[in-house]
Formats: C-alpha cells, structure tokens, sequence
C-alpha cells in the first residue's frame, strides 16, 4: 500500500537535505567535496573507490578513512541495533494506533536511520565537525511536523545510532 504525499510533503522531502558541504572549503579540494557531492547525491555511502580518490585528494584524510568504512561495513547492524533499542523504549509504536503504523511509516523511520548514519560516515571520512545543513534540518522537522512523526523516538534513535556506532570502535577512535 502506497501512502499518498502531498506536493508540500513532496517539496519537504527535497529540501531535507542534511549534508552540508559548502562549509567544507577551503580545508578540502573542490574535487574532493565532489566525491563526497555525489555520494550524497546519489544517496549512498562511500565506496572503496571514493576513499582512494579522497585519500588521493586529501592526503590527511587518510587516517580517517578506516573508521569510516568500518560504520560503513557495519552499517545494517548498527541501524538494526538502534532501532531494537527504539522499539524497546516505544513499545507498541509500530502497531495499530502507535505513531508509526501502518508498517510503511516504519520503514520510512528506520530508512532515515540509515541516511543520519550515512552523513555521519561523511562526516567522518571527511574530518569534519560541522557537516549539518541548518536549513535542510529545518525543513526536515518541518517535515517531520507535517507527516506526525514522533520527534522524541527519532531523537532516541540518534542517541542509539551514537552507543551503537561507538561500540563497535576502540576508546581512542571514539573519543575523536
């Protein structure tokens, strides 16, 4: 069953980009920045093809990079943990009546688990603090609003996606 959006919800979803990569100049080549563009572009992670070419363009990456590809690696297993621990701090949300049912409202959620991991691997692939889009952000809870879905367990999926993801790395990555 297809949920039907409407042209606002559809003009939302366009503008909920969280990437910001302007902000990454002049620290980074602009060659560099495409790679990283075109992976958000096409919406997936990094491959071991973009970390050469990166590594290639930006030498001081490269200690990053192993990090990055290891969240990347690891990235069904950290989604899946963090939304166990979604659904067991919600119990019942994905159920009749619950703020993500039917099942579809789910998937969408749990999807976007995936997308907030994936920019975090840029952000650390590319060594970067500050890699948020204030205004796609703006539009994404803009978004949220519009399509009720509950901010405060998205939150907590963030919070898991963090405890997950640094689990799974030694103290000392983590702590960078």
């Amino acid at each position: 069953m297809a949920i039907e959006m409407s042209d606002a919800v559809k003009d939302l979803i366009q503008k909920a980009r969280i990437m910001d990569l302007s902000r990454w100049r002049p620290s980074h080549p602009p060659e560099s920045i495409a790679v990283f563009q075109l992976a958000d572009d096409e919406r997936r992670y990094l491959t071991d093809e973009d970390f050469a070419e990166i590594s290639r363009l930006a030498p001081k990456m490269v200690a990053l990079v192993p990090t990055a590809i290891a969240l990347r690696d690891q990235a069904k297993e950290i989604v899946d943990e963090a939304r166990s621990k979604t659904l067991a701090q919600y119990p019942g949300i994905t159920e009749a009546g619950g703020r993500l049912f039917p099942a579809e409202r789910a998937e969408a959620c749990w999807r976007d688990f995936w997308h907030f991991l994936r920019s975090i691997h840029y952000g650390i692939a590319g060594g970067r603090r500050e890699y948020t889009s204030q205004l796609g952000l703006h539009h994404m809870e803009a978004l949220y609003k519009e399509l009720l879905v509950p901010i405060d367990a998205m939150t907590s999926g963030l919070k898991y996606l963090k405890e997950s993801s640094l689990a799974r790395l030694d103290a000392e990555t983590g702590a960078i």
